[in-house]
């Protein structure tokens, strides 16, 4: 099927659910389809580990009836099917107990423009490419040094896309979204034992992707540095999140400010909202509309138009994240949030990359990865066993494995003291290294 065949029997399948809700006596219906082809190779000690291609089409329904809400979903878009799914939802809507914040998002808030943002750019990669791409990946790294003793793999993966979003108040909108990605995974040994480490690459367009040799090389060279692992005394130490887990701070951030946990006043952060949590420099904004990035939308979930917006302001917090049944929970409105923030952004403080930051810090803990579930975002209170290094005199002295960071969010919130120019935009969170004043560091 061709790509614009595609996006028009999508929207004709949609249009075809809303008119059965109706006729089935719903007083409104929104639904989502999708559709998505793919292919994902993995290469394992220069053999083919497995070869994957998916090509799935989704399409799910939610009637109202006043506010009794249900939903349905199928596979087969089919008029026949589309009719059962449909009346399947109404079915069982009929029974639900109402809830007054239940209903689509307000007319008036629909997307009415869609700014081209570059998303869709399929890759013309077919198996034996893929293959030849992953092994040279694979082999860079097995190259680097005679320590790279196995791997986990190198895999590629391409996958591409269409979705339409329609709703009984007439709106419509279709996205047409492609991700591809590079990986690999390699493990490290000498006389202490074995380590493992990992480094990708994902864009909306291949032609953007680093080198296979150099994902495979940056993989070695972490893996490596990891070899040789000591202890860390138990005490208080400024700590540095990297560029590539700050965003998981900042991810606690949303989490609690989102709508669910507002409405069940489950978060430390419940009515803060116009209160300082953050340094005044920290700046937090989502910025939806950049071309090619893997956050960008025109509409949220819901057809809900997006938009710039603050987040963070002078470390003031100056909105929650919403959509239209939390918001309406809350007597507040829809932030364009339903399914998620589009392209969170912190913004830099300093010039300083990570290397200028652990000058900056002296001493202290570099995380490079964290392990467990131990945030409570009802009280703030954070503890995670992690990895990374030991940092004195300005300089990492050697890896560390196992040991745990402990603070509160709200300490660590106010504790930032500068987030680096090293930013790094491979995912929804643009974020470079954070540097925290102190946390609670103790030995495995």
């Amino acid at each position: 099927m061709s790509q614009m065949t595609n996006t028009v029997e999508l929207e004709r399948a949609a249009d075809m659910a809303l008119t059965e809700a109706k006729k089935q006596g719903a007083s409104a219906a929104e639904v989502g389809i999708s559709h998505s082809e793919g292919l994902s190779v993995t290469v394992r000690q220069r053999e083919v580990e497995t070869l994957e291609h998916n090509n799935d089409t989704g399409l799910g329904i939610t009637v109202y009836f006043g506010h009794s809400k249900a939903s349905s979903s199928t596979s087969d878009l089919s008029e026949a099917a589309i009719a059962e799914a449909v009346k399947a939802a109404c079915n069982i809507a009929k029974h639900t107990q109402a809830d007054e914040a239940a209903g689509l998002a307000d007319a008036n808030l629909m997307a009415t423009a869609f700014p081209e943002l570059s998303l869709y750019h399929p890759w013309a990669i077919d198996v034996d490419k893929a293959i030849d791409l992953a092994t040279l990946c694979e082999q860079a790294g097995l190259d680097r040094d005679s320590r790279i003793s196995n791997s986990e793999g190198a895999t590629v993966s391409s996958h591409s896309g269409q979705r339409v979003y329609a709703n009984s108040h007439g709106f419509i909108g279709a996205t047409q979204s492609s991700r591809h990605s590079l990986s690999a995974t390699l493990i490290a040994q000498d006389e202490r034992g074995m380590q493992r480490d990992y480094w990708y690459d994902i864009k909306r367009d291949a032609n953007d992707l680093a080198s296979a040799e150099s994902i495979g090389l940056k993989a070695a060279e972490r893996t490596l540095s990891r070899l040789g692992a000591g202890e860390v005394k138990t005490g208080s130490y400024p700590v540095i999140f990297t560029a590539q887990m700050a965003p998981s701070l900042f991810g606690q951030l949303i989490s609690a400010i989102r709508g669910g946990a507002l409405y069940r006043k489950a978060s430390f952060l419940l009515d803060k909202k116009g209160e300082q949590i953050f340094p005044e420099f920290i700046h937090v904004h989502e910025q939806p509309h950049i071309l090619k990035a893997l956050g960008s939308a025109s509409f949220d979930g819901e057809g809900v138009a997006t938009q710039n917006r603050d987040i963070i302001l002078d470390g003031v917090l100056q909105g929650y994240v919403l959509d239209s049944y939390a918001a309406r929970r809350l007597g507040m409105q829809t932030t364009g949030n339903a399914g998620g923030v589009h392209n969170l952004t912190i913004d830099s403080s300093t010039d300083a990359d990570l290397a200028a930051l652990i000058k900056q810090m002296d001493k202290g803990i570099i995380v490079t990865e964290t392990m467990g579930m131990g945030v409570n975002i009802v009280n703030g209170d954070y503890s995670q066993g992690a990895a990374g290094f030991w940092v004195e005199n300005g300089q990492i002295q050697y890896p560390v494995d196992e040991f745990t960071i402990a603070s509160n969010l709200q300490d660590m919130f106010m504790g930032i003291v500068d987030v680096g120019s090293d930013v790094d935009i491979r995912g929804n969170t643009r974020c470079g290294s954070v540097l925290l004043e102190k946390m609670m560091i103790a030995a495995a």
